[in-house]
């Protein structure tokens, strides 16, 4: 599957993310400190994503591949239905897992950024788009 590795990246993301903050949740008190610098260490990983993405998707852009924020985000450039299911699904799961967690360690609120990131990721680096009117390509 092309992009394995991103759609790893962001489970892989999720059970970290879940290691450290459910125990917390649970009440925990050793999780603490690891809860807070799990939080941001992927909140900081995101935005080393996000201009990566925006990168791509421009340079893909400038040589005639029609991209807007929806069709990078939302349909990620028409990717196949499992990579869909598998960078959805793990959004979601981070969503879930930050909802759940935020009140005893608020950092965690931030660090869904990675996930919806990674769907960019793939779909700049991935995914298919049509010509952008008018271009030569």
């Amino acid at each position: 599957m092309p992009g394995g590795r991103i759609i790893a990246t962001s489970w892989a993301s999720n059970l970290l993310f879940a290691a450290t903050a459910v125990p917390h949740a649970l009440g925990v008190d050793s999780f603490k400190a690891p809860a807070v610098a799990t939080a941001l260490l992927l909140f900081a990983l995101s935005m080393v994503v996000w201009p990566w993405v925006f990168a791509a998707a421009f340079t893909r852009s400038a040589q005639g591949d029609d991209i807007v924020v929806a069709n990078l985000f939302l349909t990620v450039g028409d990717a196949p239905r499992e990579v869909r299911m598998q960078l959805f699904w793990a959004l979601a799961v981070n969503v879930v897992i930050a909802i759940g967690t935020t009140a005893s360690e608020p950092f965690g609120a931030l660090v869904p950024m990675l996930s919806l990131g990674l769907v960019g990721l793939w779909a700049a680096r991935y995914g298919r788009f049509p010509p952008r009117p008018g271009s030569t390509s």
